[in-house]
């Protein structure tokens, strides 16, 4: 069923309902900080959970505060080291928020960047045989990994849905990908020990799962994280969010001095607007061929001397690949 169209007076209308709720918390926070211990120090943390004006953030000792965020310091995220201060009622007021090495955004229902996770070192794009793969969504997700500078891999789940020639055939359909660097994996969750190379790859990384619904994200954290009940409990009772924390993005401590953000928000993921420029910069095999094309604005789609449709003809790039970067590119397919 298509989603309805929002009027432009139902967008200010809900503009000036979030202005609102902005000011109430700004009040609120100000409040609260008024009433703090002026003797209490500054200290670091990370933000494992953000719900609404609420945020849980993990010290430096492990220990779980329940703070509120003061309204002139942004939006803190999931996975955002701040500087804090504890206030009298043993909560606390997160007072910066300190520079992101990496940054995951989608695009919210105006256009904006919407901040999802930050601080990532790792992007983990599951598929799966059944729903049906798409190449497309894939592409996107690695794209995003290059722009923001994070390692990405493939991991096949629900293997033990195919008999061997047809994991051979599934898994040819993506030797593309580790042709030009990006590992990929391949498990089930029927079998624990094809978790093995991946859970060592989680190590001391901050890493977060990504793919289109039904491939299986749900139960393969709840396998690589079997003390999540426990972790959720110890979020719940710090914060008094209840089982709340579990509809936000929340970081999860991992084996291995590892961390996974799980986040609801990255099931419909897309990218928001990229030039030509920017978007060459996503896919990594075009690099060494950028700049050889006879024209300086080339699209690689119909022109002549084209150093990327070359590499594609050369077995270099994959043409599923060129197909991607021009449907991202919003050009249409070329027909010869």
């Amino acid at each position: 069923m298509p989603k309805r169209r929002l009027s432009e007076r139902q967008i200010e209308r809900i503009r000036t309902i979030q202005e609102r709720r902005r000011e109430r918390l700004a009040a609120r926070t100000d409040a609260v900080l008024a009433e703090s211990d002026a003797e209490s120090e500054p200290q670091e943390g990370r933000v494992v959970v953000r719900h609404g004006a609420n945020l849980a953030v993990e010290d430096d000792r492990g220990q779980i505060i329940h703070c509120l965020s003061r309204q002139n310091i942004g939006h803190p995220v999931c996975g955002d080291r701040v500087v804090w201060q504890m206030t009298g009622d043993g909560q606390g007021v997160v007072t910066a928020i300190q520079p992101r090495t990496t940054l995951l955004s989608r695009p919210d229902f105006n256009g904006r960047d919407k901040p999802l996770a930050a601080n990532l070192t790792q992007l983990v794009v599951l598929i799966a045989p059944e729903p049906a793969p798409s190449g497309y969504l894939v592409d996107q997700y690695l794209v995003a990994a290059e722009l923001m500078g994070v390692e990405a891999m493939i991991v096949g789940n629900k293997m033990d849905l195919l008999d061997a020639d047809a994991q051979a055939d599934f898994k040819r359909q993506f030797s593309h990908y580790d042709a030009i660097g990006y590992e990929t994996h391949w498990v089930s969750l029927r079998e624990p020990e094809s978790l093995s190379q991946l859970i060592a790859r989680l190590a001391r990384e901050t890493s977060i799962l990504v793919g289109q619904s039904g491939v299986g994200k749900s139960s393969l954290v709840k396998a690589l994280l079997p003390d999540r009940e426990i972790q959720i409990g110890r979020l719940s009772k710090a914060t008094g969010l209840g089982r709340h924390t579990t509809s936000a993005a929340t970081c999860y401590r991992l084996s291995g001095d590892g961390s996974l953000i799980d986040s609801p928000g990255v099931r419909s993921f897309r990218l928001g607007a990229i030039d030509r420029d920017g978007l060459h910069q996503g896919f990594r095999e075009f690099k060494p061929h950028i700049g050889q094309c006879r024209f300086t604005d080339c699209d690689h789609a119909h022109e002549p001397d084209c150093a990327i449709r070359e590499a594609v003809e050369s077995g270099s790039i994959a043409p599923e690949r060129l197909a991607n970067f021009h449907h991202l590119l919003g050009l249409k397919q070329p027909t010869s």
